[in-house]
């Protein structure tokens, strides 16, 4: 008989155990994608984008027209002028060059800024619902080879955020500036 209470009172110990580590999982990627501050987020990134990529264009144009005016006007040129230009090209190339490094590195700071709000708000709710809901673990779904199909709390999630109608938006193209 104490055999028998002792087993029974193991087996309610691990379902115990077991119920207390509820777990879940969610796509945060979609979330966040489903959020309205995403959206214009997006559009604001995208603005931002299209900013540096005339300023690049801008730049890519004056360096085309200034070489393209000392291959023409080089045979005109003294010897020590042909230099001074040369060295202005070289100059401005590495201007653009600089341009487009510091544009991609302007564009993820940009993009770290607008959409930090967003995955913290995110993050809060995935806390808050798995706390209400007894979750012990919520895992992102992007990292799981096998999952449940009745523990997506993406829904829930959805639901305290006052998501209704999910519109998924397209990240842009990582790297800010689009070369020409």
């Amino acid at each position: 008989m104490k055999k028998l209470l002792f087993v029974a009172g193991m087996a309610l110990s691990i379902f115990t155990a077991g119920a207390q580590n509820k777990m879940g999982y969610i796509n945060t990627n979609e979330l966040i994608s489903s959020m309205p501050e995403a959206a214009k987020a997006q559009t604001e990134l995208q603005e931002f984008q299209v900013g540096l990529g005339q300023q690049y264009q801008d730049l890519s144009s004056e360096l085309n027209r200034k070489d393209s005016a000392f291959v023409k006007d080089s045979v005109k040129l003294s010897a020590s002028m042909k230099e001074i230009k040369r060295k202005e090209l070289i100059e401005l190339y590495q201007k653009v060059q600089g341009y487009q490094q510091s544009s991609q590195e302007e564009y993820q700071a940009k993009e770290n800024e607008k959409i930090a709000p967003i995955k913290e708000k995110a993050l809060t709710a995935i806390s808050t619902v798995a706390k209400e809901n007894g979750y012990a673990y919520i895992f992102n779904e992007d990292n799981l080879l096998v999952k449940p199909t009745g523990d997506n709390i993406l829904q829930l999630v959805r639901n305290k955020l006052g998501i209704k109608d999910a519109k998924p938006f397209v990240k842009p193209a990582a790297g800010g500036v689009k070369r020409p």
